[in-house]
């Protein structure tokens, strides 16, 4: 394990994971000061916590130390309306509040519901304090609904409670709160089968289930503009299936996308683990995703309003593994953290395999928030690769789930060595489960992989050329929507065109087409997507009811 150094850490990250974050420094004096927001219990769903202690403190990023006798204004927002606003003050610089989530507000301006329960600090006018062990109280319409709220945080003194500073030093931190929504689908032999939507960012509408691709839809609403993106960690929605529907059986793979394009694979993580009779398929989709999601699909999609995810069940495949414990940097001994490596074993020499890393506890759960490196090394003691995140100061790769995927090329066949270092958990790189350890794998030769679902194969796409050119004038402006459209339902008709079977939706045929489909059918046009891609774009119109085909 002499691979990895392991360095002192400071606490200068910033970005969210479930009910954490921090903030961006700011220049104060010679330091450079931060706030971080934790929310405690981190993962929060709707309805089930009647208690929740949020957490601020105000710290020099640069030697870790607490500022203190802290005045803060802290904000509450989801949405763009405002829920909470009050002064607090803290003699040590770690504010505490207790929320209390409370329903029914009748007020068309929410904030006008909250109530703080406090006393005012003599030397801090307005701000709310509670001396001893007790805590000051939010209670109101906050973490009511799931979604991400924002935290606002404005410094207004410090060291001293009479200390009004000069430039007010203002943060903006994230925290998702979980609600889950509850569906049905219907099978083609009519069996019901209950689905759970777990949403960490906003509520989910247009659940549907498509029964020629097993896939799972839906949409929520989000704002593509840039400068929010820029703003946004992480997008996680939770798809919550039983293991006994075939399609979504355990060792079943998946293809994501978002807004019709897919998504990476490391954004898309099956947790067989959690429970005995549901695989959960997470997507979390990160900022750097969705910045390349609006480079493809161009300006049209930062004007739109809305994100669509669909899931898309794929073959079984046939896992090969290996697992070991960490041990403690100092004295090596064993910590409670065992890690699992697992690969589909059609992958082998010459191929980028995606390894899928696991992270479990004393208990067998799987270990959130988690923060590592990991290095693949060859039979000659040479490192092939390693990950161990974008930040040198602040080194390694977070798990949210536990569960991550990592493609490392594999140059040729013979024995590797996989190297984990878990610098520890959440924003404060907590110790418990840190540790250093390693597994032998052995790669051979590269086999033939299946794509398709099992379920149903679909047969490709028939499409002649010379329909490029309307596509391409389409996407111009040089023909209108309905034209086109005219068009399209006239070559399937009449046979010319082909694409698969497809579920005709029950619109009326007047509804807008999507920006992306028109993007689609440029770049199919100029040969920078294949048939197949433009083919979804024409499914979707015919399952929406944009486009309808008469027999």
């Amino acid at each position: 394990m002499a691979i990895f150094g392991v360095p002192f850490l400071v606490t200068d990250a910033f970005g969210h994971g479930l009910g954490g974050d921090q903030a961006e420094p700011l220049t104060f004096g010679d330091m450079k000061v931060t706030v971080r927001t934790e929310l405690t219990p981190s993962d929060i769903t709707v309805g089930s916590i009647d208690d929740i202690n949020m957490k601020i403190r105000f710290f020099d990023t640069i030697t870790d130390e607490t500022l203190d006798k802290v005045t803060y204004r802290i904000e509450v927002w989801q949405s763009g309306e405002l829920l909470a606003r009050n002064l607090f003050y803290d003699l040590d610089g770690v504010l505490n509040v207790k929320i209390n989530p409370k329903t029914g507000c009748a007020e068309s301006e929410l904030w006008r519901c909250t109530i703080y329960g406090g006393s005012e600090h003599v030397t801090a006018p307005g701000a709310l304090y509670v001396q001893g062990e007790g805590r000051p109280t939010i209670t109101g319409p906050l973490f009511v609904k799931g979604g991400l709220y924002n935290i606002r945080v404005d410094i207004e003194g410090a060291t001293s409670p009479k200390t009004v500073l000069a430039t007010l030093l203002s943060y903006d931190t994230f925290v998702s709160i979980a609600q889950e929504q509850n569906f049905l689908i219907k099978t083609a032999n009519a069996e019901e089968i209950p689905v759970v939507v777990k949403t960490y960012y906003d509520e989910v509408d247009n659940f549907k289930f498509d029964q020629t691709d097993n896939s799972i839809s839906f949409n929520m609403p989000f704002d593509w503009s840039p400068e929010y993106v820029d703003l946004v960690q992480v997008v996680h929605e939770e798809v919550r299936v039983p293991k006994s529907f075939t399609p979504y059986a355990e060792g079943k793979q998946f293809k994501g996308y978002v807004n019709g394009v897919e998504i990476d694979q490391r954004a898309l993580l099956n947790d067989p683990y959690s429970y005995e009779d549901t695989n959960i398929i997470h997507f979390l989709v990160t900022k750097t995703e969705l910045q390349k999601i609006n480079e493809k699909l161009g300006q049209d999609n930062f004007v739109n309003k809305q994100m669509d995810l669909k899931l898309v069940p794929l073959s079984e495949v046939s896992k090969s593994s290996t697992e070991f414990y960490l041990v403690d940097t100092t004295n090596y001994e064993q910590v409670p953290t065992t890690v699992n490596i697992s690969w589909d074993g059609n992958y082998g020499a010459g191929d980028e395999i995606p390894f899928e890393v696991t992270f479990f506890d004393e208990n067998r759960d799987l270990i959130k928030d988690i923060r590592y490196a990991i290095s693949f090394i060859d039979e000659n003691n040479q490192e092939v690769e390693r990950f161990s995140g974008d930040d040198a100061q602040m080194p390694g790769i977070v798990s949210i789930e536990g569960i991550d995927v990592q493609k490392i090329f594999v140059p040729s066949q013979g024995q590797y060595r996989i190297d984990i270092l878990v610098y520890g958990t959440g924003l404060d790189y907590n110790q418990k489960y840190a540790g250093i350890g390693s597994g032998i794998i052995e790669i051979g030769p590269s086999l033939p992989k299946t794509t398709t679902s099992t379920t149903q194969v679909q047969p490709p796409a028939a499409i002649p050329s010379w329909i490029k050119n309307n596509a391409g004038w389409w996407a111009e402006g040089s023909i209108d929507d309905s034209s086109f459209i005219q068009g399209i339902q006239f070559l399937i008709k009449e046979g010319i065109m082909k694409i698969p079977p497809t579920t005709q939706g029950a619109g009326t045929g007047t509804n807008e087409i999507p920006s992306w489909i028109k993007n689609n059918a440029g770049w199919w046009a100029e040969g920078s997507i294949d048939d197949s891609s433009f083919v979804q774009g024409i499914q979707f119109l015919i399952k929406e009811g944009i486009m309808k085909i008469q027999s």
